[in-house]
This record gives structure tokens, sequence and C-alpha cells, in this order.
């Protein structure tokens, strides 16, 4: 845009408008936080409530999931029990320092949770957080 000022003559004036910028800037971050939540964890479960502790540093962990009725999933893809520990040892195979955050839904029965965490052990994996939510 360009403004002529009274004693300048003839000379032009160039100004950036900076409105729309901030303007498209606040619906991206609008758009990403929006977003962001739902990139993390595509199965739904309702976590048991505990004291809020601080997770290990880890590098992309895998997300091991059991839903209410269940299904067990890694990452997103779900899991028949009796393939999981196999499946696991694939993936310790092909990276040794795996590490597994496990969420498991309030409402599943521990038999099946406490068989992942077997299946977890047997598999030779020893980075497990357990995900729970801070009261």
């Amino acid at each position: 845009m360009a403004f002529k000022t009274q004693d300048d003559g003839d000379d032009v004036m160039g100004e950036i408008n900076v409105t729309p910028l901030v303007d498209v800037m606040l619906v991206l971050l609008v758009v990403f936080i929006v977003t962001a939540p739902l990139l993390t964890n595509a199965i739904h479960v309702n976590l048991p409530k505990t004291a809020e502790t601080a997770p290990p540093e880890e590098k992309d962990p895998l997300y091991v999931s059991v839903d209410a009725t269940g299904k067990i999933f890694i990452d997103k893809t779900e899991i028949p029990l009796d393939a999981f520990e196999n499946e696991l040892k694939a993936r310790k195979s092909a990276d040794p320092e795996i590490g597994l955050n496990l969420n498991a839904d309030d409402g599943v029965q521990y038999g099946i949770v406490a068989k992942v965490m077997s299946a977890i052990e047997r598999a030779g994996i020893s980075k497990l957080s357990v995900l729970t939510i801070a009261q």
C-alpha cells in the first residue's frame, strides 16, 4: 500500500500490511490446537487416574493399547493376543532399544492387562511405561 505525505512531493512510501498475516497465523494456530490432541492416540481408552509422574525420555516409543472390550493394538493396528508376543519379538529384533507405552482402558479386566504385560516381558522388552491420567 502506498501513501503520500504532504512535504515529500512525489516520494512513495511502501509498507507491509501485517493484518492479513496475523489473521492467517491465528487461523493456523487454531487448526493446530484442534488437531494436535487427535494425532497422539487413535484408540480411545479411559485411563485410570493416579498421582502425577514424569514419563521417561524415549525416542518414538510404540503405543500398546487395550480398549474396553479387551482388543489389543500396537500403535493403530489390532493384534490378537496369541500373535502379540511374536509381533513384539519381531519389533525388538529390528530395534533392540525399543520402548513401549501401555494404555489400558479403566474398564478392561485386569487379567487381559496382566497377559499383555507378561507377553511384553517374555518378548524381552524392559522399557515399559504404563500411562494414566493425573488426578
